[in-house]
């Protein structure tokens, strides 16, 4: 009794309570009939297509900058990358890798600026991150009009300027990395190919918090009085976090559009950052902690149970239309319980 007490204390009441609302919810699909291979290749999906957003908040949490809402910053330098891809025609796994690397450069830029501004408004982070996050949306909404793009796939038909809402990946790189090597278990699909990325990106943000640079960056934001006492430059550490994190989410978005077929421009990008925020904190992060094991498991239960809910509320209402109504409530519902765990956490 006392070790399943242990157990349970080490899993956390939040992530417990959350695990049995998700076994709920696959019991209730179990008994309604529903197909769960095709259950579980979709959560299997949606896991690989998003960690990367949630490993994106690791470098940000251990320099000391707290839960990155402004990712969108870098999610926004993706998706430039993207469509650079698209306007030079590129396809294939080549198109996704060399769609990464033009927005790679987008990021470092992007965040080395935004980790200025954070390192100026130090205690503040998350706030304004979320702030600037939205204005550059905003702001991009007007970039999307006048960026000097050609490609027919991407203007408007009509007047020819300007960049369509939905830029889809079809002739290009759709679920190119996806379905490289996918194979099926029982009629369950295994994305194998961003799988398998994603457990290399996973493995070198563990290495790299072993590195002499990762370590000071982990002092940096534990506790700064004493790494800028041994000659850590503290200030430098957040940046340089801050760029790796917007990196991520450049990348993220690259891998999310491959598996989705589309680039959704304006403000889809607005409210990206918040179910990382949620899927980390689920997993056991907090705003100072954080590790590998807590992006894996929070982005698996956060993607588990949005995949499961929607249809699980399309049988219980039929007729209601009610499915975007309960992802919408669900998914709001999941991210506002972890942001209110969070300040609980150690």
């Amino acid at each position: 009794m006392e070790k399943v007490k242990e157990k349970i204390s080490e899993l956390g009441t939040s992530r417990l309570i959350v695990i049995l609302f998700l076994i709920v919810l696959l019991i209730i699909a179990t008994l309604q009939g529903q197909n769960m291979a095709t259950v579980s290749s979709d959560i299997i999906n949606r896991f690989g297509m998003n960690l990367f957003f949630s490993l994106a908040m690791v470098p940000a949490i251990i320099s000391g900058t707290g839960l990155n809402f402004g990712i969108t910053i870098g999610i926004l330098a993706g998706i430039l990358g993207g469509l650079i891809s698209i306007e030079m025609g590129l396809t294939g796994l080549f198109g996704v890798f060399a769609a990464c690397l033009m927005a790679v450069p987008f990021a470092l830029v992007v965040g080395f600026f935004y980790g200025k501004l954070l390192n100026a408004v130090k205690g503040n982070e998350m706030v304004v991150g979320t702030y600037v996050g939205y204005s550059i949306v905003s702001l991009m909404c007007i970039g999307w009009l006048i960026l000097p793009f050609k490609s027919e796939n991407m203007i408007w038909s009509i007047g020819g300027e300007g960049l369509r809402t939905t830029i889809t990946l079809d002739g290009y790189y759709d679920r190119a990395l996806s379905d490289l090597a996918s194979f099926e278990v029982l009629g369950v699909t295994i994305t194998t190919g961003i799988l398998v990325v994603c457990a290399i990106a996973c493995f070198l943000m563990f290495v790299f918090t072993k590195t002499r640079l990762g370590i000071s960056m982990k002092s940096a934001g534990s506790n700064p009085i004493y790494a800028q006492a041994v000659g850590i430059n503290v200030d430098r550490m957040r940046i340089i976090g801050t760029m790796i994190s917007m990196v991520l989410g450049a990348v993220g978005i690259i891998m999310y559009a491959q598996a989705y077929g589309f680039y959704q421009l304006y403000n889809a990008p607005l409210t990206m950052s918040t179910a990382p925020v949620a899927a980390v904190l689920l997993g056991g992060a907090s705003t100072k902690k954080i590790k590998i094991g807590h992006v894996i498991l929070g982005t698996f239960l956060f993607q588990a149970i949005i995949t499961v809910s929607v249809p699980v509320a399309a049988i219980l209402a039929p007729d209601g239309g009610l499915s975007d109504v309960v992802r919408t409530i669900v998914s709001n519902g999941i991210i506002l319980y972890a942001l209110a765990q969070a300040r609980g956490n150690k």
